[in-house]
């Protein structure tokens, strides 16, 4: 009978410790893209870091579409990395990502506007399966004196 009760008690905390732990790993998948916190992570990081990449070797000169395409596209890098710098949860790295990939899509158009090629494949083809980022910033335009995106 002394035995007992010490058991039972071992039996109640091994109980709640395998739920916790089971609610934590399940927390840690989203529903909407399947990937566990650490591959959201270095998923946000690769599209963050492809950003930086391709700003560091493009100049506008004097074309003020270009010019402006790549201070939206930096302006995204910054915001891209502020919150991968914040991020815990899934979710919220798939921001930093959509942001990341806003960014290339500027860096694109800034390209184009400089009669370059529009560079590696990647953020069009890769956000065609649902990505809540498709049709955003393709194109600038002038319009009225100003830069502006066309969607």
């Amino acid at each position: 009978m002394g035995i007992v009760v010490p058991l039972t008690l071992l039996l109640i905390v091994g109980a709640v410790v395998s739920g916790v732990l089971l609610r934590r790993q399940a927390g840690m998948r989203t529903a909407a893209s399947g990937l566990s916190g650490l591959d959201a992570e270095v998923e946000a990081n690769r599209w963050v870091v492809r950003l930086g990449g391709s700003l560091a070797g493009l100049r506008p000169g004097a074309d003020e579409v270009a010019a402006q395409a790549l201070a939206e596209a930096a302006g995204r890098h910054h915001t891209a990395r502020g919150q991968l710098a914040t991020a815990r949860t899934p979710a919220e790295y798939a921001l930093a990502r959509q942001t990341a990939v806003e960014g290339l899509q500027y860096v694109s158009a800034a390209r184009s506007a400089l009669g370059r090629a529009s560079g590696p494949p990647g953020a069009e083809s890769d956000t065609d399966a649902g990505d809540p980022t498709e049709g955003t910033a393709r194109r600038l335009q002038r319009v009225d004196g100003r830069c502006g995106v066309t969607v």
